[in-house]
């Protein structure tokens, strides 16, 4: 019973999201410009639930490089207004729109011409009449059975301030280095710091096949593994290709028998590869930068000596995101 009521919030939870996504306009772009014009910093504020979540994307906005800081509304008219400076463009949450305290706050800003971004699911509310942006996360229903308690409507807010930090990240070609150098004391920050060499994994641990082998061997290979992938080498062990599970699973589904067919038919030939030499954090950028998971890792002779997964750089069962 209890493992189908968990199934129906995370259920409900996913279609507000996919609302909120739908919903997506020319207006987030409007924010996002804002955001990267301004001079100064972005202030976060909100109440209640909102108020935390407005702190969380407050954090991952600094450590993904748009400076910001949470500042609290009723604190705020209380003396801490003072920090916020007409350079400075303010992001504000309330689901409803018409919070009392936080909407006090918006006409002081106001009059001070303060830009502001609303993220609210009141399209029309009071905050929406403040804002010079207006960023919707209206969810069809809380997951809450009473529909009282902020559920739905929460993890939307969340997910918008993800997607507005990754959008800030792209625009400000934030790198991996970069997110390195904010996180000095990080398990992640020092699995950066170390050379390809020391994260990768070679010998034995390598799945690869020689040019010429069959699908049988390849997919033998791929579940004795298990990284996604294999490499494929030539007898003088250099590198000549790449096949993925997606490569297999592409190949199957243009109706072709797969007994015969070798290597060469599948393969990517002339894989994105890295020398053993260079840093962690170079890996992670280049794949970034080239929307894969994994590199192969070469001497200056483009011979074969290690290959490096997403995972062995940010660490199994450690790191899920970057953000």
């Amino acid at each position: 019973m209890s493992v189908e009521q968990a199934r129906r919030v995370l259920t409900v939870e996913a279609e507000g999201i996919y609302a909120v996504r739908d919903a997506l306009g020319e207006e987030f772009e409007h924010a996002v410009d804002l955001i990267v014009d301004c001079p100064s910093r972005l202030v976060i504020t909100g109440i209640g639930k909102s108020g935390l979540v407005g702190q969380k994307i407050s954090a991952t906005l600094n450590s993904t490089g748009t400076s910001s800081f949470f500042l609290h509304p009723v604190e705020a008219m209380h003396g801490d207004l003072g920090m916020v400076s007409p350079t400075d463009v303010v992001l504000a949450l309330s689901y409803s729109g018409e919070t009392t305290e936080l909407n006090g706050l918006m006409a002081s800003l106001k009059e001070r011409n303060v830009p502001i971004i609303a993220m609210t699911g009141g399209a029309h509310s009071t905050l929406a009449r403040y804002a010079a942006v207006t960023l919707n996360v209206a969810v069809p229903q809380e997951a809450c059975p009473l529909g009282l308690a902020p559920t739905t409507s929460t993890t939307a807010t969340l997910a918008m301030g993800d997607a507005l930090a990754v959008a800030l990240l792209k625009r400000n070609q934030f790198r991996a280095e970069d997110f390195r150098r904010n996180h000095p004391g990080g398990s992640l920050g020092e699995r950066l710091k170390v050379a390809v060499s020391e994260v990768m994994l070679q010998g034995n641990e390598i799945p690869q096949v020689r040019k010429g082998s069959t699908m049988e061997h390849i997919i033998a290979e791929l579940n004795a593994k298990n990284i996604g992938a294999v490499l494929v080498v030539a007898d003088s062990g250099q590198l000549s290709g790449i096949v993925t599970d997606g490569d297999i699973r592409r190949l199957l589904l243009t109706g072709t028998a797969i007994e015969n067919c070798q290597v060469e038919r599948v393969m990517t030939p002339q894989p994105v590869t890295i020398t053993p030499e260079l840093m962690a954090a170079d890996a992670l950028s280049l794949m970034q930068s080239k929307e894969i998971t994994i590199l192969a890792v070469v001497d200056g002779e483009d011979k074969l000596i290690g290959i490096l997964h997403l995972h062995d750089l940010l660490g199994k069962g450690e790191f899920r995101f970057l953000i």
